[in-house]
């Protein structure tokens, strides 16, 4: 065949996370000696009761079609969540289950950008939104939030950043790759700047359990932000549900019903199964979550101490997540023992993969070529390997 395939598609750039974490599953398929912290999957098993949930469901015949939006229980369960831990009053017709958070981010952009719109996106920045941005005919608008800054924009940068194309800001809180955390005065001067530039906040809260230093506040409990703010959440992170493949988008009542008719397009709703689990979740509380919280602190502790023992200038310390994003830019212009010069985070990760095994993601991914990231939801016996790696790796540059 000689006919075109879609130009917008092919410009998208694949996700480096994602092709990193299937290049070291790979290696470690073909027996080499592999260890990865690419991916942000926590290491613990789904919960018994959300098995259990999930098994009563397929036994019970729950395997039928639902609403595209998704299963009315669920739904009212997820309002309950919101109202209880958030502040946030919705109606189950402003919840609509995704097949991951992701979904959840693709269907908030569907439902906003026309073609030519500016998304404001403060970098770093996890991979997919500027892809999912430009996929929809969008311009992804980068903020940089520096290290002096914790990563984090501040409201004159993001009024600087606002143009009469602007429709939307997407907000990561806490954030992949930094780890930081947007405070409630933070958060209430982003939003007097949306609010005054009458823009869209899609808020990506799906971290919002792990939060190591103060309290986790959404976007959407401040004033004038409900009716502007499209919040994202799911259960993969929170709940170890990663392979379940279910979130949600809570949305002002107008745009959920756009993303609705979008869901019946196109996927229809996500799994029954899934969905029911994601119950049995929520009725489980978040006792599971905080313990979780209190293993990764640990390991962030111990993450934090291991590589400042090679790196002169030390990674901040995250105050959420489970993501190291560690500056390397000192390495940058030396040799490896092979004689290649290394010229920035690709060329370091790709050296550290084939040297020592080790899979760790460029910052260059992520906005920010200076630094590479950690994800240390592993086990204490991967993350003490993967530093001895990292630092035996770097050690041998000259």
């Amino acid at each position: 065949m000689t006919l075109p395939l879609s130009t917008r598609t092919q410009n998208i750039a694949a996700s480096l996370t994602v092709a990193i974490d299937t290049l070291a599953k790979q290696m470690i398929a073909d027996g080499k000696d592999v260890v990865s912290l690419g991916a942000g999957e926590p290491d613990f098993p789904t919960p018994e009761p959300i098995r259990e949930a999930a098994i009563k469901a397929i036994n019970e015949g729950k395997t039928r079609y639902t609403a595209p939006v998704g299963i009315l229980d669920v739904r009212k369960a997820v309002c309950e969540k919101l109202e209880r831990e958030n502040g946030l009053h919705y109606a189950p017709e402003q919840i609509i289950m995704t097949s991951g958070a992701k979904h959840a981010v693709f269907n908030a952009l569907a439902a906003l950008i026309n073609p030519g719109d500016e998304v404001i996106i403060p970098a770093p920045y996890w991979v997919t939104y500027p892809e999912l941005v430009k996929w929809l005919g969008g311009t992804p608008v980068f903020v940089q939030g520096s290290r002096e800054q914790d990563f984090k924009i501040t409201a004159d940068q993001l009024r600087a950043a606002c143009t009469e194309k602007t429709k939307a800001i997407l907000i990561n809180n806490p954030c992949n790759p930094t780890g930081s955390v947007y405070s409630r005065q933070e958060l209430e001067s982003l939003a007097k700047v949306i609010v005054e530039k009458d823009l869209y906040c899609i808020s990506d809260e799906v971290y919002e359990y792990f939060v190591y230093n103060g309290s986790f506040v959404s976007a959407a409990s401040l004033d004038g932000m409900p009716e502007r703010t499209i919040v994202i959440n799911g259960f993969s992170k929170s709940y170890c549900m990663t392979g379940w493949r279910i979130g949600y988008d809570a949305a002002p009542a107008p745009i959920a019903k756009i993303i609705g008719k979008i869901q019946g397009q196109a996927v229809h709703h996500p799994s029954n199964v899934a969905q029911y689990a994601a119950l049995g979740a929520l009725q489980m509380g978040n006792a599971s979550a905080i313990a979780m919280r209190e293993v990764f602190q640990k390991r962030r502790d111990y993450m934090v101490r291991r590589t400042s023992e090679i790196l002169t200038v030390p990674a901040k310390v995250p105050d959420g997540a489970f993501y190291l994003f560690a500056p390397v830019q000192e390495f940058y212009g030396k040799k490896t023992p092979a004689g290649k010069t290394i010229s920035n985070s690709v060329e370091l990760c790709q050296y550290l993969l084939e040297s020592e095994g080790l899979a760790i993601v460029p910052g260059a991914a992520f906005g920010d070529d200076t630094c590479v990231r950690f994800s240390y939801a592993a086990s204490d016996k991967t993350l003490e390997d993967a530093c001895d790696r990292f630092i035996r790796g770097l050690q041998k540059l000259s």
